[in-house]
């Protein structure tokens, strides 16, 4: 049995141990030691990496009891290695996940609601709740998780024996009954875990939480603490620095200047459709009246303008009347006719033109994968 040595101590960075194994695992090799500070995956926390003598950890497992070091390279049995955690990574995954209890404890305390999902790996946070709960209340529970860091409680972490464990009070995913090791952080929370945590709250830094959506009746929310709570709020603040350049606007005003920016984007787009749309029944009211078909191709018109030009090209063809937008391969169409029952004819129109959609006996609108020339080659000979 690997004696746990991130247990005696999360902050662990280097220790010395002995190979007790050294097995062949699929591209790399799995490592067992005598002891490890290396903590496996467990409690929704992925394994450690870093590095036993010369060869890197690329994860660590636990499977039957065993803890596995999955490495890239073999290491001689019965020796003794060197082994140094990816202390950034570990450091920053124990900041997470002590928040995490942080923010859960406070969410049962409050409301009485379970965790009930949690993964913690290399990038946000996610914790599932039993219960809903709003923006108003998520605000709250930041700002009281972010109290109990300045405040900085020690973390206590041990094994009680029955007794103790069955006269205490604590949060658990599972029914447990035996070598149970709970984690408490005073006034806070006491929850069963096998993870290293940090040694007192003020370790953790910042608890952010990020957002919160509805989730199988009860809410997720995402959060990140510390180190990367910190990255992340070095990347918001980077993107909106530019978009406060780009739109000349100050950063914390930069809502308004986008909805600003959006509200002329989209008087010029009604502006330049009106403008299309008057060009294309311009065209339209030129075009000679036919007794066959009329195929007519505006590639930047939206539907509402090409509807029009349909009914006005209706007028004009004792056929159909088909106008499409897009580009080959993608059109989008309306087809119309005074004529021609489209509902009965539109299986052979849409086979005719590669196209998808449907509508009613004098309209019918979807999409077209033929090409420009296709289409107006198989129109040409339609209904002659």
């Amino acid at each position: 049995m690997t004696s746990k040595l991130y247990e005696e101590d999360s902050h662990l960075r280097e220790f010395s141990a002995r190979v007790l194994d050294c097995r062949k695992e699929g591209d790399g090799w799995a490592v067992i030691l005598d002891r490890t500070a290396f903590f496996p995956e467990g409690g929704g926390q992925e394994g450690d990496r870093g590095e036993l003598e010369n060869v890197r950890v690329l994860d660590t497992r636990i499977l039957d009891g065993e803890i596995l070091h999955l490495t890239d390279g073999p290491l001689p049995i019965g020796e003794t290695v060197t082994g140094r955690l990816d202390w950034d990574l570990r450091f920053r995954r124990m900041q997470d996940h002590s928040g995490e209890h942080i923010v859960s404890g406070l969410v049962y305390q409050k409301y009485g609601y379970n965790n009930v999902g949690f993964h913690l790996g290399d990038g946000e946070v996610t914790l599932d709740f039993s219960g809903e709960l709003t923006g108003p209340q998520l605000e709250e529970i930041e700002l009281l998780a972010n109290r109990a860091v300045t405040e900085n409680i020690p973390v206590q972490t041990w094994y009680p024996d029955g007794d103790e464990l069955a006269a205490t009070e604590y949060r658990s995913k599972l029914d447990l009954t035996e070598n149970v090791r709970l984690v408490r952080i005073p006034g806070i929370d006491t929850c069963a875990c096998c993870a290293p945590h940090v040694k007192r709250t003020g370790e953790i830094g910042l608890i952010k939480i990020l957002d919160f959506m509805r989730h199988r009746g009860g809410v997720r929310i995402h959060i990140l603490c510390g180190m990367d709570a910190l990255a992340d709020y070095g990347a918001r603040y980077r993107v909106t620095r530019e978009i406060s350049a780009l739109l000349s606007a100050k950063q914390l005003e930069t809502p308004g200047a986008v909805r600003r920016t959006l509200e002329e984007l989209d008087a010029a787009k009604r502006q330049l459709g009106e403008e299309r749309l008057r060009s294309a029944l311009e065209k339209a009211a030129a075009l000679e009246p036919t007794e066959g078909n009329l195929c007519l191709f505006f590639p930047e018109l939206d539907l509402r303008a090409l509807r029009e030009l349909v009914n006005a090209g209706m007028e004009k063809c004792a056929g159909v009347c088909a106008a499409f937008t897009g580009g080959d391969g993608d059109w989008k169409f309306i087809i119309g006719s005074r004529h021609v029952d489209l509902k009965q004819e539109s299986k052979a129109i849409l086979a005719g033109i590669r196209g998808r959609g449907g509508g009613s006996p004098e309209m019918i609108q979807g999409s077209a994968a033929g090409s420009r020339e296709e289409i107006e080659a198989w129109f040409a000979v339609y209904g002659n």
